[in-house]
């Protein structure tokens, strides 16, 4: 199967984690993509949803998929999202577009993040995938000369010839050249650096389920 078709399985395969009755959450990117074309089947048996970005508000309205802030919604059973890349205890790094704060705060209210990917993002140690951080402009070459102090280099996301712009109003600050062997202290290390509105490592809000897409099918990963 191609990358785009092991994409839709594991976007429909997420369906049986959508409690019936509740408001689902929503995260973004191609994968999550998927999961929000499969939801349109079921969108009669749910309330609606929180989305982590603009991009999947429209998409899931376009489709007729009520959505709810997120201060309107106490808790949330599941919270359904992708990951640039997700090790084998669970931890992420994620923010490839660009929606990390939010999606951080929806999996924080969420009782059960399921992450969907294909295996390729499946990895022993994170760090391989450029780590997205998104900051305060004005903190932006600090921040940087933070990470190459630790051996790194850093760019800042660029789109049409300019900083790229969040949905928050804030910059995105790309990151090579780490291998992050403890995901928990680094994401703590890093969210305390001045400036900094949230890391990409997603280990204090880690997947509980990775549906993982294989040639062999959706294989589900524990943690």
């Amino acid at each position: 199967m191609t990358q785009d078709e092991l994409k839709a399985l594991v976007g429909q395969a997420a369906l049986k984690y959508v409690v019936p009755g509740d408001i689902v959450g929503v995260g973004t990117g191609s994968t999550v993509n998927k999961f929000i074309d499969a939801l349109a089947a079921m969108k009669d048996q749910i309330q609606g949803a929180v989305s982590s970005s603009e991009a999947s508000t429209v998409r899931l309205k376009a489709l007729g998929i009520p959505v709810f802030d997120s201060n309107e919604v106490e808790s949330l059973s599941v919270y359904i999202d992708g990951a640039d890349e997700i090790d084998h205890q669970g931890h992420m790094v994620k923010g490839g577009g660009a929606a990390l704060t939010r999606e951080k705060i929806v999996a924080a209210q969420s009782k059960q993040f399921v992450c969907i990917a294909d295996e390729s993002k499946l990895v022993d140690a994170l760090g391989a995938f450029p780590l997205p951080v998104e900051v305060i402009p004005m903190a932006t070459a600090r921040v940087m000369r933070q990470f190459v102090a630790m051996g790194a280099s850093a760019v800042v996301r660029q789109k049409d010839g300019q900083p790229l712009v969040t949905d928050n109003g804030q910059h995105i600050v790309d990151v090579k050249g780490l291998k992050i062997t403890d995901p928990v202290a680094f994401e703590s290390t890093v969210s305390q650096w001045p400036g900094v509105v949230t890391v990409g490592v997603f280990a204090l809000q880690k997947a509980q389920v990775c549906l993982l897409g294989t040639s062999a099918g959706v294989k589900t990963l524990n943690f």
